[in-house]
Formats: C-alpha cells, structure tokens, sequence
C-alpha cells in the first residue's frame, strides 16, 4: 500500500513568488527523493499543509531524512515554520 506524509505549515507572509518557487523548486525535489505525488494545499490565509505520496512504505520510510532536509530549506527560504508532521501507510482509497 502507499504510504503518505502530511506536514502544516504557517507563514508571515504569502505571494504568487512564493507558490512559483514551491512548485518549479521544491515539487521536484520532493518527487526525486521516490514521490509518486505532492500536493501544497493552501490551507487559510497563512496557512498549507503538504502531502505527499509513495509508492510504498519502505520508500516512504527511505526518504525521511531527505524529506526532513528539504523541509529545513523551505523553511530558511520562506518566512514559513512547520507546525507538525505526520506520516502512515494508506489503508483503502479510490
């Protein structure tokens, strides 16, 4: 089965520089660590939380640390903190 991760983000500030920079920067460098997708959901106001899908959860599991480093980069890039982080292999889904 897949395995999903899903982080909350805040952030001071929000433009459409930053959704560019996210999508042509850090969607790629996600999906290169084993992503099969990313989602960046705009949540509120200053406000996304992202998901992200594996194939499995050994490749889930395998990406930790370099998920763990590209979400310290987004955060010393944008004015934006991580909230919380979750992650756990998809049990039923269309």
């Amino acid at each position: 089965m897949a395995y999903v991760t899903i982080s909350h983000w805040t952030a001071t500030d929000w433009n459409d520089e930053m959704e560019a920079q996210a999508t042509g920067k850090f969607v790629p460098m996600i999906m290169s660590v084993g992503a099969t997708s990313v989602q960046m959901i705009r949540t509120g106001d200053l406000a996304m939380c992202v998901v992200t899908q594996f194939p499995d959860e050994a490749t889930g599991q395998s990406a930790q640390q370099k998920i763990a480093d590209i979400r310290a980069q987004a955060a010393s890039e944008f004015p934006m903190s991580m909230d919380s982080a979750h992650a756990g292999s998809v049990f039923t889904g269309a």
